[in-house]
């Protein structure tokens, strides 16, 4: 039963109108293109509207306003995931957009900070690194932190630290009902574990706070080699991952460039293979238990000690919205044999990027504190990623990535990581245990589905 009967389009689009005036895109608007398209640009969705909130305020009244003309809402904050939207009718949503909604106030005595829920992480880093601190951040700095956040965040320190979402100490959000409320362990408790782990399911976030690592610096960088040693380099580091400790925490790529001016010339027109990630060790310690991998004599080495600032340039990811497609799976484990089928399908499909993180340790163990989501099942992470250069080139740039998923099935978990699927899937498995409970809360807390989430709760 829903709380307001649809209107036709022209009294929808006056309703919204009138909360933010020229910050609603409608279709047919100048701007409307600019404002609908995503960080991954390959995904092409045509929402009713686009809001552009300046304020917790602006955002209540689109809610409001969208609820009262019987619109969905989708909450975004750079649109990272926004492929695991592109099976769903947009035609009747307003997509809340809160690039305008960043920046990030530090505490650095409790060791929390305040995040507005438009923030990327470079907000964060770089507001964190003034007071000596950092934040479990992932391998982007462009990355929307409520998002990666809420939905579990597997971060270059997770290994030791567990994954980013039980970091979060409070979410301050606009619900189905158009309020503007503060879940956290002592407050709408029930709302809280929900948002750890159903993120955008739930409400509009305006804020978070979350708690902060004591690192003003760390040991951190790269290492790359010709991509024809891809399987002897891909062997050592996965022998070398069963004794690594939980302080490192490290990834193995196989990459292929185009030749392109703009790339730099150590990887333009190469395939290589490179081994990444953060080492949270004295450099005395770190030098020995990278020692194992530099006998392998890379071409390049990067690893040292930086500001925490910059590790979100280690891993190279694109600085600017790209086109991309890409797949996911969790491995139960990676021996010689896991690692040859990897290699075979990164150099047959030939995606740009076919990567294995090493999970484990932390990103294993469940949180005490209350959230859906708290941990991932699975020793290590594939993904593989595709540039869409062209809308044509689709198809074959997905049958890529899922080639190399397809091409480790013996050596597939059950579970998945959530900050990793973009694309139309089953979240359930992401949801583990809590899936069951995670569909009756939204029933009971968004029983209109008010909110289309990028990851599908029930």
């Amino acid at each position: 039963m829903t709380l307001f009967s649809p209107v036709d389009d022209d009294v929808a689009a006056e309703n919204l109108r009138s909360t933010l005036g020229e910050r609603i895109v409608l279709a047919g608007d100048g701007g409307y293109d600019t404002a609908r398209t995503p960080w991954n640009t390959a995904v092409d969705q045509r929402p009713f509207a686009v809001a552009l909130p300046e304020t917790d305020d602006d955002v209540v009244a689109v809610v409001r306003a969208a609820a009262a003309s019987g619109l969905r809402i989708a909450p975004q904050s750079t649109g990272h995931g926004a492929g695991a939207l592109a099976g769903t009718d947009l035609s009747r949503t307003v997509i809340v957009s809160l690039r305008a909604m960043r920046g990030a106030v530090v505490d650095p005595v409790a060791r929390t900070a305040r995040v507005r829920g438009g923030s990327v992480w470079h907000d964060v880093v770089d507001a964190t690194a003034l007071h000596g601190l950092t934040a479990l951040h992932g391998s982007a700095g462009d990355v929307g932190v409520v998002g990666y956040t809420l939905s579990g965040g597997v971060s270059l320190y997770g290994r030791r630290h567990g994954l980013a979402v039980n970091s979060v100490r409070s979410v301050r959000l606009v619900t189905a009902a158009g309020e503007l409320v503060t879940a956290s362990a002592a407050e709408n408790p029930e709302l809280f574990w929900a948002l750890r782990g159903g993120s955008g399911a739930f409400g509009v976030v305006v804020s978070l706070e979350i708690d902060l690592l004591p690192y003003a610096d760390v040991f951190a960088g790269m290492m790359l080699w010709d991509g024809a040693r891809s399987a002897e380099v891909g062997r050592a580091w996965a022998e070398w991952t069963r004794r690594a400790p939980a302080s490192a925490t490290t990834s193995l790529r196989v990459m292929h460039f185009p030749p392109l001016p703009e790339l730099p010339p150590f990887v333009s027109g190469r395939s290589v293979v490179v081994v990444d990630g953060a080492i949270l060790e004295t450099d005395a310690g770190a030098e020995t238990l990278l020692a194992p991998l530099r006998e392998l004599e890379p071409e390049i080495d990067t690893f040292a000690r930086m500001p925490t600032s910059r590790v979100v340039e280690v891993h190279m990811d694109p600085p600017e919205p790209s086109p991309a497609v890409s797949d996911h799976a969790m491995l139960r484990s990676l021996d010689a044999a896991a690692v040859d089928a990897f290699v075979a399908a990164a150099f047959e499909a030939r995606p740009m990027i076919s990567e294995i993180r090493h999970m484990g340790e932390g990103f294993a163990r469940a949180s005490d504190g209350p959230g859906a989501v708290s941990s991932v099942d699975g020793e290590y992470l594939l993904t593989a990623i595709s540039m869409v250069p062209v809308p044509e080139a689709l198809p074959g740039m997905d049958a890529a990535v899922r080639a190399v998923v397809a091409a480790m099935a013996e050596w597939h978990g059950s579970g998945i990581a959530l900050t990793f699927v973009d694309r139309e899937r089953d979240s359930a498995p992401g949801f583990g245990a809590s899936a069951a409970r995670l569909a009756e809360l939204k029933r009971l807390l968004d029983p209109d589905d008010t909110f289309a989430a990028a990851h599908r709760v029930g």
